[in-house]
């Protein structure tokens, strides 16, 4: 121990120059005994104290079963685990071969020092006698998100300033922490190579098994990496400077007494067989077997990026997500999703320039059960490739319009105003309203909508048969009643959210927008579908909502995953409307009032469960929407050419569109029981 001491004295006194090794000496000569003061007064300046900032991790986004991967998303494949999920002969050979003093020393080791300015000055492989103590402290200050870019250059440079920081450290990290807790979380930190940061993402990366299942030669072969992660690794590196770490480590696990020499050879001899997986990245990366779900994804990302919880802006939000390493379990419903792109796809196929949005919620909790339209969620060119958010809508997309289905605002507005279901008008073929209108189909200067069916449509007409009927006029005429402005907001209170300029500016001025009614602003059919089930849940909007549960990396379940409702209509209201909307699809009402509907085959294929819901047809027909609800579930679809709106879809295609949502809605009903609709009380159905 004398002459050691001699050693590092002549290496303090700058035998070496400057060298790094000089500089790693100079704190062991110090706590040996007896250097100069001045160097001692430098050593015991520097900080103990490492910030320990939780690496960055993977988020994991599952479909509803928990089990199904959807997509991940991260900036670092990393996912922490704890140390008894790590196979032993793993953890042993990260010792054997980085550090096989680690369990004597404390955070700095002399004797590893001595032997590296051996091997140095006599011209023999370099050595750098960093322990793994020192390794993980260089880790945590190259990725700490607290400190400056020059900072963390520092934290890589190769100077003695840097070694001399890493060792005090390292001595002052051991004193807090046991030598297991330390090598768990070098562990998850290390890099391994091709994108694997930490040694799950390195199990999985190169090998497809989790961290506990790695055999003999797997571990060695992983350890080996990490002195040299990027050039030697068997993937995009030197296959043969794998092989050779490999080699290496397990000949050093021999020395250590962490295997026998027959396992070592066995291992060394051993086939290196590789099984890449790697967990995808973003909602473009989804597998291309459910590349439909990327619509699903993309909403699940605009929701996360709109939430406070998760950051004060969607930059800050979206770097969270990516490196938070959240467990997150959306409301996804595989089947319900397969069933409903099944559904588009039956009315237009991947090919066509038309398509046919779907969307699915379940009343009262706003969780979105599927999103589904007849494109592949894809960068690649072609027209069935997009990642425009047709669904749901959102940057580039304000929606279609969906017509009649927007006279639901008008009948709510009207219950909620007092008037019940019974209230009659003689509806005429048209109408010359209140809102001045200069076109060239206007009654003398007013705005003049006529009943598409007039032979159908026209005469004595309650809210039950009105709606059944889609009579333009009585609704025209019951918005005057109530208002413009309180028909537009109700929409606002049940989700409608208007996207586009135009819709803004009407909004702004709602006592004059008349053809409100007839459904002329853009929404999407996720707003479409969430208003109605709104009615279904006895007038409580929820939020759209893609989530089941969110789960931090410490297993805490954080509360951003839970339904945001309340009541916007009261449960009385939210039934007579349910009531009336019953006519449309060929179900008698609670009160026996229907009396013919747009829909009516809709009840049929339902297997029993009662059904309400309303067509909508734009102005020529440029699109045909329905929207359908019972109290378990509520969709709505679109037919429409996103692209183009001078390609109307026409009317021949609704009775397919009705169908399509009708049948997703049976899917989604399987083998729930039949639930009924609660009747409205008997003065708002009858004012008596």
């Amino acid at each position: 121990m004398h002459r050691l001491l001699k050693v590092l004295r002549l290496l303090l006194c700058g035998v070496l120059g400057g060298a790094v090794l000089a500089a790693a000496a100079l704190p062991l000569a110090i706590t040996a005994g007896g250097a100069a003061k001045a160097g001692g007064d430098t050593w015991e300046s520097l900080p103990t104290d490492v910030a320990m900032p939780r690496p960055a991790q993977t988020s994991y986004v599952f479909a509803s079963d928990g089990k199904t991967l959807i997509t991940a998303f991260y900036d670092e494949n990393r996912r922490d685990v704890p140390l008894d999920e790590v196979a032993p002969a793993l953890r042993e050979a990260v010792v054997a071969a980085e550090d096989t003093r680690f369990y004597q020393h404390h955070g700095v080791d002399i004797r590893g020092v001595a032997r590296a300015f051996v091997s140095n000055s006599r011209g023999g492989a370099q050595q750098g006698a960093s322990t793994l103590t020192m390794q993980y402290v260089r880790n945590v200050l190259k990725n700490d998100p607290g400190l400056t870019p020059q900072q963390h250059l520092d934290a890589l440079s190769d100077t003695p300033t840097r070694k001399l920081r890493e060792m005090r450290y390292a001595q002052g990290l051991e004193k807090k922490l046991s030598k297991n807790e330390i090598l768990e979380r070098y562990l998850n930190i290390a890099y391994f190579g091709a994108g694997a940061y930490g040694i799950a993402a390195a199990a999985q990366t190169y090998f497809g098994k989790a961290p506990a299942d790695l055999a003999l030669p797997e571990a060695a072969l992983l350890a080996g990496l990490l002195q040299s992660p990027d050039a030697d690794n068997p993937i995009s590196g030197d296959r043969t400077a794998a092989l050779n770490r490999r080699a290496y480590t397990l000949d050093a696990m021999v020395k250590m007494h962490s295997t026998t020499a027959a396992a070592a050879a066995e291992a060394t001899a051993a086939e290196l067989r590789l099984t890449e997986l790697r967990p995808p990245n973003d909602c473009a990366s989804v597998a291309p077997e459910h590349n439909d779900w990327g619509f699903f994804c993309d909403y699940f990302r605009q929701w996360w990026n709109s939430r406070p919880e998760f950051g004060t802006t969607p930059t800050e939000r979206d770097e969270r997500l990516r490196t938070g390493g959240y467990n997150i379990v959306t409301s996804l419903d595989p089947g319900v999703q397969a069933a409903a792109l099944g559904q588009s796809l039956g009315v237009y196929g991947y090919g066509s320039a038309r398509s046919l949005p779907l969307a699915v919620v379940t009343p009262g909790t706003g969780r979105v059960l599927a999103l589904a339209v007849n494109r592949h969620f894809s960068l690649a060119p072609g027209r069935s490739n997009t990642v425009n958010q047709l669904i749901a809508g959102g940057t580039g997309v304000s929606g279609y319009q969906a017509g009649s289905t927007f006279k639901m605002f008008t009948m709510l507005a009207a219950l909620d105003a007092g008037m019940p279901l019974s209230t009659r008008f003689k509806a005429p073929s048209r109408l010359a309203s209140i809102w001045p209108d200069a076109g060239p189909g206007s009654c003398g200067g007013r705005w003049c909508p006529g009943n598409d069916s007039p032979s159908w449509m026209d005469g004595d007409r309650t809210m039950w048969n009105a709606f059944g009927r889609s009579v333009n006029t009585y609704f025209v005429w019951l918005e005057q009643q109530v208002g413009a402005r309180r028909v537009v907001e109700m929409a606002q209170r049940l989700g409608i959210t208007f996207r586009g300029p135009q819709d803004q500016t009407m909004a702004g001025k709602a006592d004059q927008w008349g053809s409100f009614t007839l459904g002329v602003a853009s929404t999407t059919p996720l707003d479409l579908a969430n208003a109605y089930a709104a009615v279904a849940a006895g007038g409580v909007y929820c939020e759209p909502l893609p989530v089941l549960s969110i789960t931090d990396p410490d297993g805490q379940v954080l509360d951003a995953g839970s339904p945001r409702c309340r009541q916007v209509v009261e449960p009385d209201v939210a039934a007579a409307a349910a009531d009336a909307a019953r006519c449309p699809v060929g179900k008698g009402s609670a009160y026996g009032k229907c009396d013919g509907g747009t829909a009516e085959n809709v009840s049929s294929m339902l297997a029993g469960h009662p059904v309400a819901g309303k067509t909508g047809s734009s102005e020529y027909n440029a699109t045909e929407t329905f929207a359908g609800f019972t109290p378990q579930v509520a969709a709505a679809g679109i037919a429409v050419n996103a692209d183009s709106p001078n390609d109307r879809v026409g009317s021949g295609v609704s009775s397919a569109v009705n169908q399509a949502v009708a049948q997703t809605m049976a899917a989604a009903l399987r083998g729930k029981p039949a639930l009924p609709f609660p009747a409205p009380s008997r003065a708002r159905a009858l004012g008596s």
